[in-house]
């Protein structure tokens, strides 16, 4: 809805005339179960873009599931540049990710974005035009099993959360593994992710006690890696990408929900929030 023109009011208010646009129409139950949060979602028509080390597009565990790889690198003058990539996955981290979610949604669509090398580093400004490039190709959801302890971006990364979250593009984010500041998961815009020592890649807990908004499935994961093999890992970088799938499960059956009505679903739907009742 538009900001009023009327000089009588504050900015942003809104007219007498555009009170009656205000109402809005809500099919949402009471209370909400998982079966009406996602049911039978297979992801279908989703886009999730998975910022890290690339993706291992031919991985058995992927099902033909990357639709399009890009890489964020330095250009012959120095400036960054989003290109197309064919070098796979450089590490394994991001294969990993991308196979929980294509194991949570196996219908959505995979972008991969390279933004880490093999050691698992990277530039600031890498993540930066990596995030910034996702969301302006218009993404449903991000996974980010990284981020920054470099105040010098915080600026930037906060802003382009912001953007992210009022242009319908849902970051989800894992916490640091360790007890430190870092970002973008700690920005309450995001759907922060910590981990737990389940077993079930559907059951997330909603966490009460922010920052961490959310705890899923991360503690001795088989994963999907570099080079076509499956290893065992923890971490909670693999704990964002099962809440990632959830949300993509959410989204191709709820077309159009913003960040803010999606992850109020992931509370409701919560397995320590959610009522028992057939479809949970």
């Amino acid at each position: 809805m538009s900001a009023t023109t009327d000089p009588d009011l504050p900015a942003w208010s809104l007219t007498r005339e555009a009170i009656c646009a205000v109402p809005l129409p809500s099919a949402w139950p009471e209370p909400l179960s998982r079966g009406w949060a996602w049911g039978d979602s297979r992801g279908e028509g989703v886009r999730v873009a998975v910022i890290d080390s690339g993706i291992d597009a031919g991985h058995p565990r992927l099902g033909g599931a990357v639709r399009r790889a890009v890489h964020v690198g330095r250009a012959a003058d120095g400036r960054l540049a989003v290109t197309e990539d064919d070098a796979g996955d450089v590490s394994g981290h991001g294969t990993a990710c991308a196979g929980i979610i294509h194991s949570v949604a196996p219908a959505c669509e995979l972008t991969s974005v390279r933004v880490l090398g093999a050691g698992l580093t990277g530039e600031g400004d890498a993540l930066l035009a990596g995030l910034r490039w996702a969301v302006q190709e218009r993404h449903d959801v991000v996974n980010l099993s990284l981020s920054t302890t470099k105040a010098s971006f915080l600026g930037a990364l906060h802003e382009l959360a912001d953007a992210a979250y009022f242009g319908s593009c849902a970051l989800v984010a894992s916490a640091h593994n360790m007890p430190v500041d870092s970002y973008p998961w700690r920005f309450s815009s995001v759907l922060s992710v910590a981990s737990h020592s389940g077993t079930d890649p559907l059951q997330y807990f909603y966490n009460p006690q922010p920052p961490v908004e959310f705890h899923a499935r991360g503690l001795d994961v088989e994963v999907a890696w570099a080079g076509g093999s499956v290893i065992r890992a923890s971490g909670n970088s693999f704990a964002a990408p099962h809440v990632a799938g959830i949300a993509a499960l959410v989204l191709a059956r709820h077309p159009g929900l913003t960040p803010f009505q999606l992850k109020s679903v992931l509370h409701l739907a919560a397995s320590n929030v959610a009522t028992s009742e057939p479809g949970r």
